[in-house]
């Protein structure tokens, strides 16, 4: 990483912190996608991304215009227009969750392409919000008096209750039911969450716990009030023996954690207690080694 990269790091961690802190109201999420493609890819020039957005926002408003149906102008420009399309070939690719790469390829996974639908929607004052559904990621859309769940990763098919069903028991088995749950809708900080979680996993999997640490620092300044993005920071900062950054983390968990509000569920409780207990142990031992 070059000295200006280092240098605009920070100054990049704080925007995407202050393009989030509205806590669950809508975030600009491409604009912050486009920093977290930033944040990983120093030195990126994110204006020609906007510009691109701005267009697709542009031609959904002409075929809005042209009396095509909210989810027909979606998937005219999106699918047909520009080939949005899910990455079924290399699917673990971690360019599939990074929304400047995924611009550049027209193809990502399910969450990282929900990005761009969110925005082209939103653009339109339709209402449109992530689906968090295991396994996958999909999104609603409450347009012109009419409620739609959409799958980005398939060409922005769209989804009846049948539908959903058979996609849950395809992922999961036939014994899977569909419960409310299944189709609630995320806040925006939630989808970004989810977008980094995945290449964090993608890192872990191949043994890059390096670059896990680095996506953990994105996500707690996605939500800095996730004590438990904290705690798991300390703990991989602590494998790689970066011990300066792991106390850091493991002190920040504390101090979150201590402003939590305590949960009725026992089992919540007696799990935030062991990781209370586990941090403070880990702080001594990680203080000792820097002593």
């Amino acid at each position: 990483m070059t000295d200006q990269a280092k240098a605009d790091r920070p100054a990049l961690l704080r925007r995407l912190t202050a393009l989030c802190a509205a806590g669950d109201v809508a975030v600009d999420i491409v604009e912050a996608g486009l920093v977290l493609s930033a944040l990983r890819r120093p030195g990126l020039e994110d204006a020609p991304y906007r510009a691109h957005v701005a267009t697709l926002c542009a031609e959904v408003g002409d075929q809005v215009r042209r009396r095509r149906r909210p989810v027909e102008a979606l998937r005219e420009v999106l699918v047909h227009g520009y080939g949005y399309r899910g990455d079924r070939e290399t699917y673990d690719d971690l360019q599939n969750a990074d929304l400047a790469a995924v611009i550049d390829r027209r193809r990502g996974l399910p969450v990282a392409l929900s990005l761009v639908w969110l925005q082209a929607a939103r653009a339109q004052g339709w209402y449109c919000v992530g689906v968090s559904f295991p396994g996958h990621f999909l999104v609603l859309l409450d347009a012109e008096g009419t409620r739609t769940v959409l799958d980005p990763f398939n060409a922005g098919a769209t989804l009846q209750p049948p539908d959903l069903r058979a996609l849950l028991k395809a992922m999961h088995g036939a014994q899977a039911e569909l419960q409310p749950q299944h189709v609630a809708t995320v806040p925006d900080r939630d989808v970004l969450l989810r977008l980094e979680n995945n290449i964090k996993i993608r890192q872990l999997n191949s043994g890059d716990t390096t670059g896990a640490t680095a996506t953990l620092e994105r996500m707690t300044a996605v939500a800095p009030e996730r004590s438990e993005l904290w705690f798991e920071a300390g703990s991989l900062n602590a494998q790689v023996d970066a011990v300066g950054a792991a106390c850091r983390a493991f002190d920040r968990f504390l101090a979150v954690d201590a402003e939590t509000p305590e949960s009725h569920d026992p089992e919540v409780t007696a799990a935030r207690a062991k990781a209370r207990r586990d941090a403070t142990a880990l702080l001594r031992e990680l203080r000792r080694r820097l002593n």
